[in-house]
């Protein structure tokens, strides 16, 4: 199981190089699953995946 801190450094750099591509988006949602599932930093990263996929699929 990875740190908190390596799921985040980890998530930050996929979504860095993602430009919109949701198979990113995907590859760091399943970073996600390393995480409890109670933990506030999945829950927040989730929501914030959620918001880009969001946003992505409006500009398209």
């Amino acid at each position: 199981m990875l740190t908190e801190a390596e799921v985040q450094r980890s998530y930050r750099q996929i979504l860095k190089k993602a430009d919109g591509d949701p198979e990113a988006y995907d590859k760091a949602e399943a970073l996600l699953d390393e995480l409890r599932p109670e933990s506030p930093l999945r829950l927040r990263l989730l929501n914030e995946i959620s918001e880009l996929r969001r946003l992505s699929t409006r500009t398209s």
